[in-house]
């Protein structure tokens, strides 16, 4: 009997009797995700996203305030009234010089988020923007619109993040993001929340337990978790920061609904005890969209399946940026016991069906807009923000407790092949006036700098490079470095991890050698710069884990600082080192 109760179940179990045992007064405690609706009105702060060469997402949570004797509402409870919010853009802080504004109506339907699509602003320009409601006024944001003016080409930076996990660590790479004045905009590519609790499935460093803990305690499974979820992390003081300073380009992964999701299904999921996933999964987008600067693009004109989240910005002459989602119709991923069980993960290469040409990644209406749009000709560069990593990586089993057997990951591109095959395909095939694809990519909580190969077998021979791939640290989830120290990094695990994260790297250059950088063990961001001549990624990292300070993820007061540059010369859709990070911006925003 007792070998049928899963662990989930009995973490919610456990969690639902310690909410009964002290309701109603726990529910409305000042727990971190919960503390800013106790904070007055606008105590989430505020964000905006998605700017265009005219408009932009502005956002804020607005809380009612309720009378001494009713609950707050708190994300995700449902409860508070109505409330109207005013907002305003203006091209100064002191709002003398307000060009856009409106009024505006909360409810509990949308857990009282804020979310205003401005329009008819300037092309490369400068805002600031606020909420007002009840005599309260919001923090003032700051923002500016894209530098997209038909045939001019104009700076271009941006910062590229993923995996935050907030267990995992302080998220002080917020903070730096903050601090810089030189972003056009901040490209979030997926695992902006993680859906694990504080029980047994608790993700990230025991020592910040009791410290930076999730909120609701156990998985998000519905839509009063997943809301909650995402106040925790807009609660977090750097978090605001960041979104304060800079608008987001954002899109998800798997985590903001269960780890390794497909399209029926997830790893992280229990069919029954976890309910029906596709409307687990329908109530995580819903929390996505309420709580992120989010604007869904429109839905018929490009063919797609489901709902349409991927979309493009452009920037002039210059280039494009294509923004894909790869869990929504991504068929299931093929595992093999007892490399894996459930939702892909490292096995052999050669595993047959890999290849399969009706297994997708995207779906393939959106494979082929995909292509459509890094084939085009008119601008020089083509980015795109993708989830996990494109190019074809093998990872040697030694390292992985596999001796003798060459690994693939099956949840990344190397699991969809004939999608990655077709895509490889049509960037070699296109001519030089298409301009050159950069892949821009999380997911693996490292650093990488890749040339993506046209055929492994040939290169570099005659198989050369189609397109280059920069893949960003995480901002806290384990890397390389915490995973060989068993997740819980010390002054005793330290020398053993260092030197197996340096094996595994070499090894990893040996298997792939289309490889040019790899660092498996700092946290932090990626800084993208955008020239017609070259496109160049600084890394930006937490210090050297050392015996005083094994795990800088746990201390608030480190920064990540600049760790090494790599870049693309136009044309050569390949990757060279950069001597140094970059400098001021050619031009800025009026």
């Amino acid at each position: 009997m007792t070998s049928s109760i899963s662990r989930r179940s009995v973490l919610k179990t456990a969690a639902l009797g310690s909410a009964l045992a002290v309701a109603p007064t726990r529910l409305f405690s000042a727990e971190a995700a919960a503390e800013p609706a106790l904070d007055g009105i606008f105590g989430y702060g505020v964000a905006s996203g998605d700017p265009t060469a005219t408009a932009v997402i502005i956002w804020t949570r607005a809380t009612p305030p309720t009378a001494a004797d009713e609950p707050p509402a708190i994300p995700g409870s449902g409860l508070g009234q109505p409330l109207l919010v005013v907002w305003q853009v203006a091209r100064d802080r002191a709002f003398d010089q307000i060009v856009a504004q409106g009024i505006t109506k909360t409810s509990p339907a949308s857990d009282h988020t804020v979310r205003i699509d401005v329009t008819g602003l300037t092309p490369y320009s400068g805002y600031y923007y606020r909420f007002r409601a009840r005599g309260q006024i919001s923090p003032v944001g700051r923002t500016r619109t894209a530098p997209d003016v038909a045939g001019e080409v104009h700076a271009l930076r941006l910062a590229l993040v993923s995996c935050s996990n907030y267990t995992g660590g302080y998220f002080t790479t917020y903070r730096a993001i903050a601090r810089r004045t030189d972003l056009d905009f901040v490209l979030h590519v997926g695992d902006y929340i993680y859906e694990y609790g504080n029980g047994e499935d608790r993700y990230g460093p025991p020592t910040l337990i009791g410290e930076r803990d999730a909120e609701p305690p156990v998985e998000t499974i519905d839509l009063e978790g997943y809301r909650l979820r995402h106040a925790l992390h807009k609660a977090d003081p750097d978090s605001q920061a960041a979104h304060r300073a800079h608008p987001w380009i954002t899109i998800f992964d798997d985590h903001e609904v269960a780890n390794n999701t497909w399209a029926t299904d997830a790893e992280n999921h229990t069919p029954g005890e976890e309910g029906n996933f596709l409307r687990r999964r329908r109530q995580a987008y819903q929390a996505y969209l309420e709580w992120m600067p989010f604007r869904l693009p429109e839905q018929r004109v490009v063919p797609h399946q489901g709902i349409r989240f991927f979309r493009r910005f452009t920037y002039g002459a210059l280039g494009d940026l294509s923004v894909v989602e790869t869990r929504q119709n991504r068929s299931a991923q093929i595992d093999l016991f007892p490399f894996s069980t459930k939702g892909g993960g490292f096995i052999p290469e050669g595993v047959p069906g890999l290849a399969d040409p009706d297994r997708h990644l995207p779906e393939p209406e959106q494979l082929q807009w995909l292509i459509d749009g890094v084939t085009a000709p008119g601008r020089q560069w083509h980015l795109v923000g993708n989830q996990t990593i494109f190019s074809p990586i093998r990872f040697p089993g030694d390292t992985l407790g596999a001796p003798g057997v060459v690994l693939l990951n099956s949840d990344q591109w190397d699991g969809y092949q004939a999608d990655q095959a077709e895509v490889v395909g049509q960037l070699a095939a296109a001519p030089a006036a298409a301009g050159d694809s950069v892949f821009l990519t999380g997911d693996i909580h490292s650093s990488w700098a890749i040339d993506v190969p046209a055929d492994r077998a040939g290169y570099p021979g005659d198989g050369q490079s189609v397109a280059v791939e920069f893949v960003c640290p995480s901002v806290t989830s384990d890397g390389f470095y915490e995973v060989f120290s068993g997740g819980a990094p010390s002054a005793e695990t330290l020398p053993l991890a260092l030197a197996t994260v340096a094996d595994a790297t070499a090894a990893l250059y040996s298997t792939n050698p289309w490889l040019r950088y790899v660092d498996g063990i700092g946290h932090g961001y990626t800084v993208i710069d955008v020239t017609p001549q070259r496109v160049q990624a600084d890394f930006y990292h937490t210090p050297m884990p050392t015996v005083e300070q094994p795990d800088p993820r746990i201390d608030r007061r480190v920064l990540p600082a600049y760790s090494s540059s790599w870049q693309t010369l136009a044309g050569s859709r390949s990757v060279a080192p950069a001597a140094s990070a970059v400098g001021p911006r050619s031009d800025e925003p009026a």
